[in-house]
């Protein structure tokens, strides 16, 4: 994987009619011919790109945006921050502003670059693209929809998916197909960004603003493995491929110092937590351009707007900062430190890739697994149907005539074998008969020859008797009898044959029947993950809900403490009020002399002074349960 640095372009502004007539000259200059910018006498920083005060918005455009663009076709992330104080030129450069009334010359990027994707969109005739836009800032570290003004900041949160890349979730995303429906979107978004008047700027953006586009190109191509083992009739067979990227454009709030801003009350909230988030910002360039500190940590949740950008910085993005920067010499010291920042930015180096979906990653691999699983079985049908015409080819074919033709042949030697014996027996049986009545044997000898005698003629009866139940003759039937009994040997073994083939063909069903239950048992898990999905989004709508109505349940509680609480320092006031003017007047009273007389009034006057003490506690009492009531309430359900 490649690593590439983060690139930086400088841009000089030029001299406002204001600093002008202050008689305020320039300190910066930029060396012709080079890409390098001094500031004061001698401090030089060199930079990828460097644009002077009479630099264009298309010169810009045309040398460090254009590549991005075609990068972001490419299926890359793209990343465009621009950086510097208040008044510098930022929102300008990006042209974030009122983009419908600028005049064409005075476009910045973002304009730019949506025509430019669109019209890239448009060459691509064989891929279907699909375009979404957000738009969110970054206001006192609270995220807001510019898009969704009903959707809360409680809503948004920053999360990472499976990849580790940092994902907006619950922010509105808009569909578009033009360019003109991105301009409309960035024309709305911008009339609720917080916006500000301070002295260094009339329009000062008082929140950091992120617009994302991002463009899923659906791609087929042709899958080489499927081509293999499909049918002639198929000769191509095509996949789709989904490639996800995004291009962030991101405008900065201006760094400043609060006394030359003179903010005060709100605006001063404001530029603590600007000055914030960009010092955390600072943190992360420092982290990670410092080669001595690459084990470190990386404090990217220090703040929203560097959590927000941690694929960019580090990441797999490929990322520009745009440093704007004033020339003169009141802004000598915010102007160094904007270089030294962008310099440091240099030292960053990311790991582009090309982003594709892992969710159509996922569906490609069923898909091809199902599709070989199908090959698979339509290769088993095959092979049973070859084996089986195999098997009838073998008993009804050439191979099969020659195997009975060889066999008869075999038989046939058999039986002449058998008729050579049997005739050789019978002679022999004729001899003997003959011996026994020419010459005297002994006993022994003569008695084993009457043995073998009656054995031949038992076997010579039960062969006749054999023939005869057959009905067929004693001579010329014996032959056939023997090719029968051969030939149904050969059946038998031809059934058995058979019977090992039926088994094969058997085992090769089962088989079948375990491929289509695995087929059915994939497609089944398919369906069940996504109705666990479809669960888990209901699930998550039904907390949203009632974390809204807990929340405007918790206001309602909070009110009505208030309104008690109200009533209670109302109620103490009032009889504060009574007891002090109850008090004066036996004060002055009793400065003066009293006769004895007097002592049993004075006694009575005391009592009246202690009277509205004790209603005081008495109705203390009584609100004190309510205020506990209530506050258990509200700890209860936060």
């Amino acid at each position: 994987m490649e690593e590439i640095p983060v690139r930086v372009a400088v841009r000089v502004r030029p001299l406002l009619p204001k600093e002008i007539l202050r008689h305020q000259h320039v300190c910066v200059r930029v060396v012709p011919n080079t890409q390098q910018v001094i500031i004061g006498k001698d401090r030089a920083f060199t930079f990828d790109f460097v644009f002077g005060q009479k630099s264009a918005q298309d010169q810009v455009y045309a040398t460090c945006i254009k590549p991005l663009v075609s990068s972001f076709i490419e299926g890359y992330n793209v990343t465009i921050f621009a950086y510097g104080q208040t008044g510098s030129g930022k929102t300008y450069t990006l042209g974030g502003g009122h983009v419908v009334s600028t005049a064409d010359e005075e476009k910045g990027i973002i304009p730019r670059a949506i025509n430019e994707i669109f019209q890239s969109i448009s060459e691509h005739q064989n891929t279907e693209f699909t375009v979404k836009v957000s738009y969110i800032e970054v206001y006192k570290e609270e995220l807001r929809d510019l898009l969704g003004h009903e959707t809360s900041s409680k809503d948004i949160h920053i999360r990472e998916d499976e990849k580790g890349n940092t994902v907006i979730v619950g922010a509105k995303e808009c569909v578009v197909e033009s360019a003109e429906e991105i301009i409309h979107l960035l024309e709305g978004g911008n009339g609720a960004r917080h916006t500000g008047i301070t002295q260094m700027n009339e329009y000062s953006s008082r929140s950091h603003a992120i617009l994302t586009i991002t463009v899923d190109q659906k791609v087929d191509k042709l899958d080489e493995e499927l081509n293999k083992v499909q049918d002639a009739e198929e000769i191509f067979h095509t996949s789709s491929q989904v490639i996800s990227s995004k291009f962030h454009f991101v405008d900065l709030s201006g760094s400043e110092r609060v006394t030359k801003t003179g903010n005060t009350g709100e605006r001063f909230k404001e530029s603590v937590q600007i000055n914030s988030g960009l010092l955390a910002l600072g943190n992360v360039i420092s982290a990670l351009g410092d080669p001595k500190r690459k084990s470190q940590h990386v404090p990217y949740r220090d703040a929203k707007i560097t959590r927000i950008l941690k694929d960019s910085l580090g990441g797999n993005a490929k990322t520009l900062m745009i440093a704007c920067i004033s020339p003169s010499s009141s802004n000598f010291d915010e102007s160094l430190n904007s270089l030294k920042y962008a310099n440091r930015a240099r030292n960053i180096k990311n790991k582009p890739i090309v982003n594709y979906n892992p969710e159509w990653d996922r569906i490609d691999e069923m898909e091809l697994e199902i599709h070989a699983l199908k090959e698979a079985l339509q290769r088993y049908h095959g092979i049973i149907a070859s084996q089986g015409s195999q098997v009838s080819q073998d008993l009804t074919g050439e191979h099969g005539k020659n195997r009975i033709r060889i066999l008869e042949e075999q038989l046939t030697q058999l039986q002449a074998d058998c008729h050579r014996y049997r005739t050789s027996a019978e002679d022999a049986f004729n001899i003997l008969l003959e011996l026994k009545g020419l010459t005297t044997l002994p006993k022994i000898q003569e008695r084993k020859l009457q043995e073998w005698l009656d054995a031949a003629e038992e076997f010579q009866n039960k062969n006749s008797v054999a023939r005869v139940d057959s009905g067929g003759s004693t001579t010329g039937d014996e032959p056939n009898l023997h090719t029968v009994l051969q030939l149904k040997r050969e059946l038998k073994k031809c059934q058995d044959a058979l019977a090992a083939d039926e088994k094969v063909f058997s085992q090769k069903e089962a088989e079948l029947k375990r491929l289509q239950a695995r087929i059915n048992t994939v497609l089944q898990e398919n369906k069940v993950h996504l109705a666990i999905l479809d669960d888990e989004e209901n699930k998550q709508k039904l907390q949203s809900d009632k974390i809204v109505e807990q929340q405007q349940i918790i206001d309602r509680l909070r009110e009505e403490l208030q309104s008690k609480n109200m009533f209670f320092c109302k109620s103490c006031l009032s009889l504060d009020a009574t007891t002090d003017a109850d008090n004066r007047s036996p004060r002055r009273l009793y400065s003066m002399p009293v006769p004895s007389s007097q002592s049993d009034g004075l006694t009575v006057t005391k009592m009246a002074q202690k009277a509205p003490r004790k209603v005081l506690k008495r109705q203390h009492k009584k609100i004190q349960p309510i205020q506990e009531e209530s506050l258990l309430k509200v700890k209860g359900l936060s």
